[in-house]
């Protein structure tokens, strides 16, 4: 008997250069008449926020500005900005960024309508009614969050990162405009742009994967893995960084629905404890958790394999996978990606509670392909320290 699947995604999508020069038209759409902008400190000192803002001084539109979002943001935050976007008789929201504005502004939208703080909401589908309309505007090619129901918030007491999803959380429009990525600097295009590409890995070997999902990983595999090199030796590589983008939010969609796995699960403690950028510590992880996991589905991590260009017919399926393996920590080597645990500080005295911190992620280990116990992830940690 075939399983039941559910397919969910963004209802409005609009891609292309200059897409941000539609959001007066997206905000209409809804009759919002005074949006707040939740961005951070460093896209305002690009000059992006300042051309959203004129745009939406010309066409009539006032709004209120947050832009204080940190990295790894705590989920403290979201109180604050339901507070201002209360106070100022907001009626919809814009995010516009990485992806911790995108995830701050998702659940920014849905608090103000829902009862209690957000603590109350980690867990799946725990909201009860939908936020206040929001558009998303991604400035990075890594998260996938303007096509996700899903928002990650760090909880520092815990030392753990959390996650509230639930389809509310999807939003009215995400605006996907490339000429915004053209300033991403080189370090943080390879970080957003493996968290892109480990994401549809994840989602591919994932045990919810189905044919819909596997399609959309495939994509996103093919035009993560194929013009990352690009976009980060060749930054103004307008195509390169279209691609990006695309494949990114096709990474989105895919994770959004078949989930992500143990790689997450690991990145997960070690991001909240030692503040690793989230997209290198997947980077980090990728591989010792790709050679655990490879005997769960070698098949799938063979296919990985020949989407990045390692295809030799007259190899077995387990050579075939392992090659994917060395193709990604080239790639990490290429992109001059941190590869080892220790320069951010992490000892072998931090690994037994680093282990037990992946084993609380029981979310994304159901997803896993292969079995985890704590000791597997005491290895897995010890292998890249």
């Amino acid at each position: 008997m075939s399983n039941i699947t559910l397919f969910r995604t963004t209802e409005r999508i609009v891609m292309g250069a200059g897409a941000i020069n539609n959001i007066v038209e997206e905000i209409q759409r809804f009759e919002g008449k005074k949006p707040i902008i939740i961005t951070d400190p460093g896209l305002v000192s690009t000059g992006i926020i300042d051309r959203l803002e004129q745009i939406l001084d010309d066409g009539g539109i006032s709004f209120v500005r947050f832009d204080r979002v940190e990295a790894d943001p705590p989920y403290e935050l979201v109180n604050e900005v339901v507070d201002l976007v209360t106070a100022n008789g907001v009626d919809c929201v814009i995010g516009i960024g990485g992806g911790s504005s995108l995830d701050i502004a998702k659940v920014v939208a849905v608090m103000v309508t829902n009862p209690g703080s957000v603590e109350d909401y980690f867990g799946i589908d725990l909201l009860k009614k939908a936020g206040i309309p929001l558009v998303l505007i991604p400035t990075t090619a890594g998260t996938g969050s303007e096509v996700t129901p899903i928002v990650i918030l760090s909880d520092h007491h815990e030392k753990l990162k959390k996650g509230v999803v639930s389809s509310f959380l999807f939003p009215n429009c995400a605006l996907l405009d490339s000429e915004l990525t053209l300033g991403l600097p080189p370090a943080v295009t390879a970080a957003t742009g493996m968290d892109a590409l480990i994401h549809a890995m994840e989602a591919y070997t994932s045990i919810n994967a189905n044919a819909t999902t596997d399609m959309l990983a495939v994509q996103a595999m093919d035009l993560i893995f194929n013009n990352i090199r690009t976009a980060y030796a060749n930054g103004s590589d307008i195509t390169a960084r279209e691609k990006m983008l695309e494949g990114s939010m096709l990474a989105g969609m895919a994770f959004a629905n078949a989930g992500v796995t143990a790689v997450h699960a690991f990145a997960y403690p070690i991001g909240a404890e030692f503040h690793i950028p989230h997209g290198i510590a997947n980077t980090i992880m990728l591989t010792p958790v790709m050679e655990f996991n490879l005997i769960g589905n070698l098949d799938k991590f063979a296919d990985i394999a020949r989407i990045f260009g390692e295809d030799h017919a007259d190899i077995s399926v387990r050579k075939q996978a392992g090659l994917g393996v060395a193709a990604v920590r080239q790639l990490a080597e290429d992109l001059n990606v941190p590869q080892h645990l220790s320069a951010y500080g992490v000892q072998e005295k931090h690994i037994p509670d680093l282990a037990g911190g992946v084993m609380k992620v029981t979310r994304l280990l159901a997803n896993n392909p292969r079995l985890m116990r704590i000791e597997d992830a005491e290895a897995i940690y010890r292998k890249v320290l």
